[in-house]
């Protein structure tokens, strides 16, 4: 008897901007039991000529697009003001999806979405690609070895780019917080396994009625443990970092130099090159992955969900100059 032959799992791809382009890029690249079968985007010039430059199908409006009988998945790459309506078709739809981080501009939006998939049954991922990056990955793997913690210290400062516009209402009129430092709020569970217990953060904004270019978050976590978020989009070149201080030793991991460092004393240290391999396309994998073996998404929806919730707590914070304490928010 000759082998079974499964088809390829049908992906469609909502949202092809920028960061959209670097999905499809890899999307169209060999998946491993899956593959690009349509896109979507609102230029429809552009949209359809990408479209049919790699043989895949065009849609316009994202609702005919998750309707298409090609298309067994869907992932989401558009600006998170769009997310909720997109998500809730899907689920209706009854197909897993996969959304770019932030899940949404805000908790209850956030919510809403993952509540609609559990209901559902349907699977629900966040990218938090940030949770593949090797870096990352070997600082976790480390924290034990400096126990008990004291402290941890998490940076991310990007570059700014005037050449790429961004309209404020994609993100609900937040800025380097919920675009980039979600990234950051989201590591703080990831490392610790822990629950954000209060924040108190201060945002700068570069220009007045701008959304914040610039974000301090001071935090702790359930079991009490500080910590300190620093983002910006203020100054030229990117450093990532975390900072990892116990009372065995300190950790360091650089995950755009790829770098890890353990200083465990004085006189003991060491520091080594980490590979380095494209999240983006970990992300997908470990996407399709779960959704072939049925078992649970690896960074799941309601990851999302309190990643944006907390950041929720910091602009509260940042509004009325005063630590939030999560659970007890006041509506904004």
């Amino acid at each position: 008897m000759g082998k079974t032959v499964t088809t390829p799992m049908g992906i469609g791809l909502i949202g092809l901007g920028r960061h959209g382009m670097r999905y499809a890029k890899h999307l169209l690249e060999p998946m491993p039991g899956a593959r690009l079968v349509a896109v979507c985007r609102r230029d429809a010039a552009q949209g359809r000529a990408f479209a049919a430059a790699h043989g895949l199908g065009f849609y316009q409006d994202y609702r005919d697009l998750i309707a298409a009988p090609t298309v067994q998945a869907v992932i989401v790459v558009t600006p998170p003001s769009l997310t909720k309506p997109i998500c809730l078709e899907a689920v209706r739809a009854g197909k897993p999806l996969l959304i770019e981080k932030p899940l949404a501009t805000n908790g209850p939006e956030a919510h809403a979405m993952v509540c609609a998939a559990k209901s559902a049954g349907v699977p629900l991922m966040t990218a938090q690609t940030l949770r593949f990056d090797p870096a990352v990955v070997a600082l976790k793997a480390e924290l034990a070895l400096v126990e008990p913690w004291r402290y941890f210290v998490l940076t991310s400062r990007v570059e700014p780019r005037p050449e790429v516009r961004q309209d404020p209402a994609d993100y609900a009129g937040r800025g380097v917080l919920l675009e980039i430092g979600v990234h950051q709020l989201d590591l703080v569970r990831f490392f610790t396994g822990e629950e954000v217990a209060e924040v108190c953060c201060e945002l700068w904004h570069g220009e007045p009625g701008q959304p914040e270019s610039r974000a301090l978050v001071r935090l702790r976590t359930a079991s009490g443990l500080p910590g300190l978020i620093d983002v910006s989009r203020v100054s030229a070149g990117r450093v990532g970092r975390a900072e990892w201080v116990g009372e065995k030793g300190q950790l360091m991991a650089d995950w755009y130099r790829h770098r890890l460092c353990k200083v465990l004393s004085r006189n003991v240290s060491d520091e080594w090159t980490v590979e380095d391999r494209p999240t983006l396309v970990e992300t997908l994998t470990a996407f399709l992955r779960a959704i072939e073996l049925g078992t649970p998404m690896p960074i799941t929806g309601f990851d999302g969900q309190k990643a944006v919730e907390i950041a929720d707590a910091c602009y509260q914070s940042a509004a009325t100059g005063k630590p939030v304490t999560l659970g007890v928010m006041r509506d904004q």
